[in-house]
């Protein structure tokens, strides 16, 4: 039965859905397809054609059915007086749908593809404004993961969230499901009152007792930032402007592992100018979340994993925190240019994190992220997908998540660093913050860009572009000659360590006590590739990398586990690949096991138990790696 509750709210809130708020939108906001030189290839919709403008939606969350019972009132731009508005959906069930709240419409389903989901074509006159759309989502739908209170860190109530990125917005919401549309929303959504909603939105900072709670994003954004979460979650303030929810149980944790976002935002806004979304604030979710973090607006979505008790892995902060400039504010207009939200990113999260910790600090992470670069990119190439290691994709006819590899990271932070070294930090911080400043609420493509920084960086500044850059850079594979190399003395440091062990020293001599995890992981990804059984128990003896609770550490120390068969850790394996959903973790582990003689057996029947603990995002990439099939 519904919430009486949730039935005066629906019937308010349709009742005042006569479009979107103007109050306080962003004053310049560019229209969306001005800079779309191109249809996105991982959407149905026809947004040159009809555009959403602005979405209402109101939804009641059903934990025994695990599904949601919504409506969606989308307010429309009809730019050419078409016929007909096309959305992409994925596995949603279509009660009805109403023009302009009085007139029911009819409606068609296009063929289902198992990667993009279907097409849902409504007819429209040239004066609708307003399509209402009733529906339910289906149990397994994409983006959200219900999770049992067994998966939970409180162990006593049930957990939803939700994974829109990249294509995955469609199997919860209706809606033109591409990165170069934007709108603005509201929203009411109707929980068990034991349980706290929010959203990519404005959001309450405790429980009520009604279960029904209401959302507004004032500032367009596109539909893979569009984010929930439900469960018994609780608010700690950080700052003026943030702090974090989580579970009771995990909040102080993470509150004391982000008390130095307020610096992270002043230096953010220090470089590159104002931040434009009102509040950061941070929710930690269980372990089965696929990602690091998730750059959901207002609220990004973070793994318990980054949590290591020493603020040693805050960069994903700074890295989520950035992309409220590079990818919220300036988007990618297709998922061929995701390293414009990417690289971008990277590139302003070392930068504040140079700003708040200091260059040594940086250059640690700078290395580290070559050192996963060149890996990838040699693993593609031995793969035959050299084609896939330009900035510029073409993934015509396939999932737009192949494109999320660390080429659109961090080629595309050397390619900024690159920019930057070559014309000097002074005139690319002006380019930057002018570029950030000139294209906010508005979508890029790769030409369009490169147009810009011709016009904006080379030709402002009196430089002559070099003539191969952007078909080295951007349109060429791998990693161009003369790359940026960047330097630490403290992994100089810890080579130097390393080599005094290689020399006979004891491991108790070696001098660790001021290591961070960076230095950590530079040691473990410098150890020899073939280790002895003796060698392996001496340094888990020593510095405990078995047992440790950082989770990079793990996994670093977990690749040696596997490749030198080491069982005093195949325990911690099975438990960390069961526990622990961060898709960054699980691919090299699982394809640590495979190449290993008898590696399949161990790595299937550690996936069979781990698998309903995973994200859809996860075990699709699982799936086709190990060749599961459900049975």
């Amino acid at each position: 039965m519904k919430s009486i509750y949730f039935i005066i709210g629906l019937l308010a809130f349709l009742g005042a859905c006569n479009g979107p708020s103007t109050e306080n939108k962003p004053s310049e906001e560019t229209v969306t397809m001005e800079t779309m030189k191109e249809k996105d290839i991982h959407s149905y919709s026809n947004p040159s054609q009809v555009v959403v403008k602005h979405l209402d939606w109101v939804a009641e969350v059903n934990f025994d059915s695990t599904s949601i019972e919504a409506t969606a009132i989308l307010t429309i731009d009809n730019l050419e007086a078409t016929e007909n508005l096309v959305l992409d959906i994925n596995g949603l069930s279509i009660a009805s749908v109403v023009l302009d709240g009085k007139e029911a419409a009819t409606f068609t389903l296009g063929e289902h593809n198992e990667i993009f989901g279907q097409s849902l074509t409504i007819p429209i006159n040239p004066e609708t404004k307003l399509v209402s759309i009733k529906y339910t989502t289906d149990p397994n739908a994409q983006a959200l993961q219900w999770l049992n209170p067994s998966q939970t860190a409180g162990k006593e109530q049930p957990f939803l969230f939700t994974q829109s990125q990249s294509i995955l917005a469609r199997s919860w919401i209706p809606l033109q499901d591409s990165p170069g549309v934007r709108f603005t929303y509201n929203a009411k959504v109707q929980v068990p009152s034991n349980l706290l909603a929010v959203m990519s939105a404005s959001n309450p900072q405790q429980k009520n007792n009604t279960g029904l709670y209401e959302f507004e994003m004032k500032q367009p954004i596109p539909s893979y930032l569009m984010a929930l979460s439900v469960g018994d979650i609780v608010f700690r303030e950080i700052g003026e402007r943030s702090g974090v929810y989580a579970e009771p149980s995990v909040v102080d944790k993470a509150a004391y592992e982000f008390e130095d976002l307020e610096s992270m935002i002043a230096a953010a806004e220090a470089l590159y100018g104002p931040y434009a979304w009102d509040r950061y604030d941070i929710i930690v979710l269980p372990p089965s979340f696929p990602f690091g973090g998730m750059e959901n607006p207002r609220l990004t979505f973070a793994t318990p994993t980054i949590l290591a008790g020493d603020k040693s892995l805050v960069s994903l902060v700074a890295h989520e925190l950035a992309h409220s400039w590079s990818g919220n504010l300036v988007t990618n207009a297709t998922w061929n240019d995701f390293w414009l939200n990417e690289g971008f990113t990277v590139y302003f999260e070392h930068r504040i994190m140079e700003s708040v910790y200091g260059r040594d600090y940086s250059e640690m992470l700078a290395s580290l992220a070559l050192q996963d670069l060149k890996s990838e990119i040699h693993e593609m190439e031995e793969n035959g997908q050299s084609e896939d290691t330009k900035l510029k994709l073409n993934l015509e006819g396939r999932s737009s998540d192949d494109g999320m590899t660390a080429i659109a990271y961090d080629k595309g932070y050397m390619f900024l660093r690159y920019l930057e070294e070559q014309v000097g930090r002074e005139r690319f911080d002006v380019f930057l913050k002018n570029y950030f400043t000139s294209n906010a609420f508005s979508v890029m493509d790769t030409e369009t860009f490169l147009t810009i920084l011709d016009k904006d960086l080379f030709e402002s500044n009196g430089i002559e572009r070099p003539a191969a850059l952007y078909e080295e850079w951007v349109y060429g594979v791998g990693l161009p000659e003369g790359s940026p190399e960047p330097t630490s003395n403290r992994f100089e440091e810890v080579e130097k360590q390393l080599g005094k062990w290689q020399e006979k020293a004891l491991l108790s001599d070696l001098e660790v006590d001021a290591w961070t995890t960076h230095e950590w992981l530079h040691f473990l990804r410098s150890l020899p590739e073939n280790l002895t059984l003796e060698q392996m128990a001496a340094l888990d003896a020593a510095f405990g990398f078995t047992n440790s609770g950082n989770s990079e550490i793990t996994m670093a120390w977990m690749l040696h586990v596997i490749a030198n068969g080491y069982t005093p850790g195949y325990e911690k394996l099975e438990t960390f690949l069961i526990e622990t959903g961060r898709r960054k973790f699980l691919t090299p582990l699982y394809k640590a096991m495979l190449e290993k003689e008898d590696g399949k057996t161990m790595a299937n029947a550690i996936y069979s138990k781990a698998r309903p603990n995973y994200h859809f995002v996860a075990t699709n990439t699982m799936d086709a790696l190990l060749n599961y099939t459900s049975k």
